[in-house]
């Protein structure tokens, strides 16, 4: 067989996948694995485990990435592939793990074909992608592309108060390796849509040229709590009204804005919570995006002076806190051309599109030349029991994936 014939061993993908979903699975079919808890590191050992038997060389690193290295005909940078395997609480089976697994089917099927690339090939899986547990997310890749110091990293705290290092050391992958030892040739993410546009428009490839730049801050709103019957409105400082006023604002300033600003207000919390009894404290999170750096700064400084006079016009303390942010990334062109091309090499239907999502590759993008390859999510479900991609279509991906792999390799 030539390599230009040469295509992955769909079943054993799809068994893998299968056999990892089952790894803290719930309700629904919902996977949740959320970073360095004891499914996590079941995850972790299972993949691994797949890893050895394949004879990869495996470091992990002191953030509990893991990178797994097949060897080329030369001593060279290697190009890797990879993603996550974290979940948030009630994810799918495919986000990340397809990455993953897609990666580790491309190396197998090289394996039994007897194919020697020039470059080593890499498959790293990076800690706490999700942000579920630990934040900011991409924490690992962050790590790893140097914009994170690993000490600053280890001392993150979980929404449950544990604290990331402890947590590494506990569940046994707290490694030895500077993170970011390897600098990549190249990079390339295989993941779900996530979203809608290839699903509606019937197209089975995504060369993702960018990135959106994403604002994530939690919102403390400080008030009075009082009687709800007794108090007039005027003399109330109402932190549960200020929330809502928030949340209206942010969805009102995307559709202002508009273009690719999005706008989400996804958690919210009252004190004391109760029908009768005006909220004295609230706590919200407020997520901005925008492909645009200077779009997102500018929807930044609106939401910050809103805050002012919010505080102001309602009685109310408001204190922001930043949990992430990262600038916008445009992609590599040569390697968006190259998954382009080799999906219309391998007769699939194809576009450049954005990510409305974050990430690895993002932070990647920060130490080598950097892309993604997206397949459909049905009805653009994701983070979800419900997310799906057609068989079809994850076996698709993974083949653009070995075939750009093979060229960014050779």
């Amino acid at each position: 067989m030539s390599v230009g014939n040469l295509r992955i061993n769909w079943p054993r993908l799809r068994g893998r996948l299968d056999r990892l979903a089952e790894i803290g699975k719930g309700e629904n079919g919902a996977c949740c694995r959320l970073a360095l808890t004891d499914d996590d590191k079941a995850g972790r050992d299972l993949v691994l485990g797949w890893m050895r038997e394949l004879g990869l060389e495996v470091r992990i690193d002191a953030i509990g990435n893991i990178v797994a290295q097949r060897g080329g005909g030369k001593e060279l940078p290697p190009v890797m592939s990879g993603s996550h395997i974290d979940t948030v609480r009630t994810g799918g089976r495919y986000d990340g793990n397809y990455g993953v697994l897609g990666a580790l089917e491309v190396v197998q099927t090289l394996d039994e074909a007897g194919v020697v690339t020039r470059r080593p090939l890499a498959i790293g899986i990076f800690t706490n992608e999700e942000g579920a547990r630990f934040q900011p997310d991409m924490l690992g890749s962050l790590v790893y592309a140097s914009g994170l110091p690993l000490s600053e990293a280890l001392d993150v705290r979980a929404i449950d108060g544990a604290r990331l290092g402890d947590e590494l050391q506990r569940i046994g992958y707290a490694g030895d390796t500077e993170p970011g030892a390897r600098t990549p040739h190249a990079f390339v993410e295989l993941h779900i849509e996530q979203g809608p546009v290839l699903d509606a428009e019937g197209i089975t490839i995504g060369a993702v040229e960018d990135l959106q730049g994403i604002s994530w801050q939690e919102l403390r709103i400080t008030g009075q709590s009082n009687h709800a019957g007794t108090t007039p409105m005027r003399l109330r400082r109402d932190a549960g009204y200020a929330a809502a006023a928030v949340a209206q604002f942010v969805r009102e300033l995307a559709r202002e804005l508009g273009g690719a600003q999005v706008g989400t207000v996804g958690a919210i919390e009252l004190h004391p919570n109760l029908i009768n009894v005006i909220a004295a404290r609230a706590k919200l999170t407020v997520d901005l995006r925008n492909t645009d750096e200077p779009m997102l700064q500018e929807a930044e400084r609106r939401l910050a002076r809103f805050l002012e006079r919010l505080a102001e016009s309602e009685s109310v303390a408001i204190e922001a806190r930043r949990l992430a942010r990262f600038e916008p990334v445009a992609f590599d062109p040569d390697i968006v051309e190259t998954i382009e091309t080799t999906a219309g090499e391998l007769g699939f239907r194809h576009r450049r599109m954005t990510s409305g999502a974050g990430h690895d590759a993002q932070m990647l993008a920060r130490v080598c030349p950097a892309a993604m390859i997206f397949v459909p999510s049905v009805k653009g479900i994701s983070h979800n029991p419900a997310e799906h991609t057609e068989a079809k279509d994850l076996e698709a991906g993974a083949n653009v994936l070995l075939h750009t792999l093979l060229k960014l390799a050779s």
